[in-house]
């Protein structure tokens, strides 16, 4: 299900290749009757309905709060009320660290969102580990970093920036790198599609949270650099980072994810460039399908 809101990324055509074997409700998470008729009789709920965009959460932190706060609640009621054996994992995010006090970040690590965004997503978490905790909803919590690849969003940096980046160098334009020392990680879709399945199907996963993490860690100038190379081309201009954005950005960061590579054997396979290059592939191909 999605709500096909146009400033959130949902799009039917990343369905395309198995239009025939999925059925799609197009509602809103924040209708919680229709939620309460969706969730009957089915097996597994991946949680990944919220509102992504930090900057929006700041400029509408009611929209953020609902959607991200108050509607998760409300799907976890809707589960203890309607199909309580039902098993959910949840898309949080590595917002919620904040600010790193060390790297590289494990899960033991203070929770001290930077923005709305990270204390709604905080919150709708919790609400998923209270439910496993008190009432039984099995559930388990990714926290994901920078996950890209076929299917985000290129139309603008809404969502993510490497989208915006991939976008114009496949359209022969320069690219703009905010500060470009920053270190980060990132996480191939595949890869977190495993994660997600793996959470879903492991018992002792219950009631965990858990870090995704990838391959290696970059700088965003170097992500810049290894993303020309997959293409072959293309430029791009560093430039100082927005005012406006620097407020909200966290820095450097990247995952410690040993708990689940020892938990559920699970580690990213894609490497960087790899990624990139099939992120690239993708979109020459199906660019209008995405503007």
């Amino acid at each position: 299900m999605d709500s096909l809101i146009p400033q959130y990324g949902g799009n039917l055509y990343n369905l395309d290749d198995i239009r025939d074997k999925v059925h799609v409700n197009v509602c809103d998470v924040r209708d919680r009757y229709a939620i309460a008729y969706l969730v009957q009789d089915k097996d597994y709920l991946f949680n990944l309905a919220g509102q992504t965009s930090h900057l929006d959460s700041m400029n509408d932190p009611q929209t953020d709060l609902d959607i991200n706060a108050s509607a998760q609640l409300s799907i976890l009621e809707a589960c203890r009320k309607s199909n309580p054996d039902i098993k959910i994992v949840f898309a949080s995010t590595r917002q919620l660290y904040g600010k790193p006090d060390y790297l590289p970040v494990d899960e033991k690590h203070p929770t001290r969102p930077v923005d709305v965004n990270g204390i709604n997503k905080l919150a709708g978490e919790w609400y998923h580990l209270l439910y496993n905790n008190v009432y039984g909803i099995r559930a388990t919590t990714l926290r994901l970093t920078n996950t890209y690849g076929p299917g985000m969003r290129v139309k603008d940096a809404r969502q993510t920036f490497l989208g915006i980046w991939i976008r114009l160098l496949i359209e022969n334009r320069p690219f703009e790198v905010w500060g470009g020392e920053q270190l980060r990680d990132f996480t191939y879709v595949d890869d977190a599609v495993d994660a997600f399945l793996l959470a879903a199907l492991r018992e002792e996963a219950n009631g965990q949270v858990y870090n995704l993490g990838g391959c290696e860690v970059v700088t965003l100038q170097q992500l810049a650099e290894l993303l020309v190379k997959a293409n072959q081309g293309g430029e791009f201009v560093v430039r100082a980072f927005p005012a406006d954005r620097r407020r909200i950005d966290i820095g450097d960061y990247y995952a410690d994810d040993q708990r689940i590579r020892s938990d559920m054997n699970w580690s990213p396979k894609v490497d960087l460039l790899e990624g990139l290059s099939r992120s690239l592939d993708y979109y020459r191909r199906n660019l209008k399908h995405y503007l």
